[in-house]
């Protein structure tokens, strides 16, 4: 879900020879197509239906998609409504500095 509260959503397509593409990197390519770049929450659905973590291609991906990607909500558990952030699970991100030199 964006900031401007829209819900995208993508396919997990997994192929041989990583040619294949994460759901999450799904979704957000069509976020992308429709012009918006930032990021509110995140549900990465696991193979058994209950949500979890994105991988970490995904965390490296949404990391670089905006300076504020650290604040996105990541849904773990939906019985007890359990979330995380971005930043929390990627720690010390090695990237902040090319944010600082765009402004």
């Amino acid at each position: 879900m964006t900031v401007d509260v829209h819900v995208y959503t993508g396919v997990s397509i997994d192929t041989a020879c990583s040619l294949g593409m994460c759901a999450e990197r799904n979704a957000i390519a069509n976020m992308l197509t429709h012009g918006e770049s930032k990021i509110a929450r995140v549900v990465a659905v696991m193979p058994n239906g209950k949500p979890g973590s994105p991988c970490g291609a995904c965390r490296e991906y949404l990391m670089q998609l905006d300076e504020h990607s650290s604040e996105i909500e990541i849904l773990l558990d939906i019985e007890t409504m359990t979330t995380t952030t971005l930043g929390e699970i990627v720690p010390a991100w090695w990237g902040e500095e090319r944010f600082l030199e765009n402004n």
